[in-house]
């Protein structure tokens, strides 16, 4: 029988075409991932039916393939799958596609991503007239005695069907391309965006052919001889690791999936493979990079396939924020091809999988924690900041790595933090029974506080990544009775205020003199003098700022909400050692050596701090040479 149907395809609203090309034209390279991913349905359907006995024919090797032929303006997709009947045809490309077509303009009117709609009304068909002005179907089903049939649209409501050509089991779609998408008609385009959607896809997508050279017997002098042969080019991996027990797995299997995803890293530190079949169905294998200390936030990195196709980079959502700055692939069933951001945001199944990730990852951290130590704290430095940042901003993480997350002191020494209190509790607790743990973050610029420090036996712990003023704050609120104070904040005697106090020397009156004297030398603004009876061998003059002050004043500039502060002017306050031999010397010189001893103290306090620069800093060494 010869079938022959003319017909419209049957939609209340304005013609839909225009409007899935108006929606979809951001991203119009989908249309070969839709396409390619229906051609792979359609082959496992096959393979089913033949393991379920429902079909006796011979299901063949599973084949996709993508060709393209430039003069006639062609890209076609073919399949060796479950091919469709005519009446087939009517049903699912004429009646369900478009049976949501009157919802999805309502829907969609807004909608600013072609993933929020592709998908959600099996419109993942009619991509192809984002790039097409003439779509033709051939197609022989698998079922006894089916014909072949032909369908053809040109992109109105308008449909053809015909007898088609087709003599082997499945479907071809060919895409007359239009003049705007010619750049699609290009082996290279196509191949790069088979290689984004397809490279793990389950069936073999076969695109044209590439020559490999083939090792062929040797020569006179017995060295190998190879010869150029033409083998398809199949751009995919069937079978990616993440689709694997971890069991069957090397070493070596995880290290090279990894070069294959990202080919111009330096190693993973250690990977976690992900597999879980409840509450939700979710695989993956996770890497943790090698972080550099800048905190160079490498986003989308973590790769979101569902069923071996790729989605989206974007995966904010799905993964803890903190835990995206691993790389490698999730996928999961359950996350549809269609996410757009306010799905996933309301997701319940999204939110389990992104408590599901945080746990897994803690569970790996305290198992390499707890199985050797050693190799745990070689990795520190590059895990350091990724624990720290989980610390922060997930409550469920924060309570299973304050058991794994390390401090390290200017010693070089790595101590957990329920074994750093006890280190350095009993000579670090103030008159109030706060312990104060004292940091540095530039350990070469503060040396001189260090050393003052050190020779009070206090410890310093060395704080110097981008993200350590929020972890400092953080661990203020969690450890109880516990203040940090970096070590430049004040003179070493007064960073934990002690019951006991150095004698001063100096009479009240000289006090007032020595006061007088130094605000009279010092010219910045924003300086307060206090005279302090520290040990006689501490510096004459100490410039320091207010732990508070300048921790506020740093996450303003870090842009963390407390702009207020980022606008009050600079505070300091001028230490001046009233026990050290050179305030005798001020007290007992003319006024003119008073202010030149004064000025230069004052300015070896500023260069301490790297705070005298230009013209001070000019007439500090002029003062020094005339001094010498």
């Amino acid at each position: 029988m010869s079938i022959q149907e003319k017909g419209n395809i049957s939609i209340h609203t304005e013609n839909i075409f225009p409007i899935i090309k108006k929606f979809l034209y951001s991203d119009n390279e989908i249309f070969l991932r839709e396409l390619v991913s229906n051609a792979v349905d359609a082959v496992q359907k096959i393979k089913r039916l033949g393991s379920l006995g429902q079909f006796n024919g011979e299901v063949g090797a599973p084949l996709v393939q993508v060709a393209v032929d430039k003069e006639a303006k062609t890209i076609t997709i073919s399949d060796n799958g479950l091919g469709m009947t005519a009446e087939e045809i009517k049903k699912y490309i004429n009646q369900v596609a478009f049976s949501g077509a009157s919802e999805f303009v309502e829907k969609f009117k807004d909608a600013k991503d072609a993933n929020e709609i592709i998908g959600k009304f099996g419109l993942g068909f009619y991509s192809a007239f984002m790039v097409a002005d003439l779509v033709e179907i051939q197609t022989l089903s698998y079922q006894d005695g089916a014909e072949p049939a032909r369908w053809v649209c040109d992109g109105s409501t308008e449909f053809e069907i015909t007898e088609g050509t087709k003599t082997t089991r499945g479907t071809d779609i060919i895409l007359h391309v239009n003049k705007d998408s010619e750049e699609f008609l290009e082996q290279s385009k196509l191949q790069e965006i088979l290689d984004k959607y397809a490279k793990f896809l389950p069936v073999p997508i076969k695109f044209g052919t590439k020559t490999e050279s083939v090792e062929d017997g040797v020569d006179e002098e017995g060295k190998a001889k190879y010869n150029d042969v033409e083998v398809d080019n199949i751009i995919n991996t069937t079978n990616p690791i993440w689709t694997k027990a971890p069991a069957d797995l090397s070493d070596e299997d995880y290290l090279s999936f990894y070069r294959e995803l990202y080919p111009f890293s330096e190693e993973p530190l250690f990977w976690i493979h992900l597999n879980v079949d409840y509450p939700f169905n979710l695989t993956g294998v996770l890497y943790f990079p090698k972080l550099k200390n800048d905190f160079e936030m490498q986003r989308n990195k973590i790769k979101l396939y569902s069923r071996q196709v790729f989605i989206t980079d974007e995966v904010k959502d799905i993964v803890p924020e903190f835990l995206m700055l691993l790389h490698g692939v999730i996928d999961s069933p359950d996350i549809p091809l269609n996410v757009s951001r306010s799905f996933l945001q309301a997701d319940s199944n999204v939110k389990k999988i992104n408590n599901y990730i945080t746990k897994k990852v803690a569970d790996k951290l305290a198992e390499l924690f707890a199985k050797d130590r050693k190799a745990y704290e070689d990795k520190w430095k590059d895990i350091g900041l990724f624990v720290k940042y989980g610390m922060i901003s997930e409550e469920k993480f924060y309570d299973k790595a304050k058991d794994f997350a390390l401090v390290g002191n200017t010693k070089n020494e790595l101590f957990t933090l329920p074994e750093y209190k006890e280190k350095v509790s009993p000579l670090q607790t103030d008159k109030n029974g706060t312990v104060v743990y004292l940091y540095t973050n530039d350990a070469s610029k503060q040396d001189a506080f260090i050393q003052s420090a050190n020779k009070k036996d206090y410890d310093v712990l060395v704080l110097d990544s981008p993200i350590d003023n929020h972890f400092i704050n953080q661990l203020e609120q969690k450890l109880e009775k516990t203040s940090i104070k970096r070590v430049d904040s004040s003179v070493a005697d007064k960073l934990i205020e002690k019951d006991e106090q150095n004698e001063h020397v100096l009479t009240e009156d000289q006090v007032k003199e020595v006061t007088t004297i130094f605000e009279k030398a010092i010219t910045k603004p924003g300086m307060q003098v206090e005279i302090v009876a520290l040990h006689p061998e501490e510096l004459p003059v100490t410039i320091t700022m207010d732990e508070f002050m300048r921790r506020m004043k740093d996450m303003a500039a870090m842009g963390g909400g407390m702009g207020f502060y980022g606008q009050m002017p600079d505070n300091y306050k001028v230490a001046i050692n009233g026990n050290h031999k050179l305030i005798s010397k001020i007290l007992n010189a003319d006024e003119a050596e008073q202010s030149t001893l004064a000025k230069q103290a004052i300015d070896l306090a500023l260069l301490a701090q790297g705070m005298l620069t230009g013209a001070e800093l000019t007439a500090f060494v002029s003062r020094s040479v005339e001094l010498i």
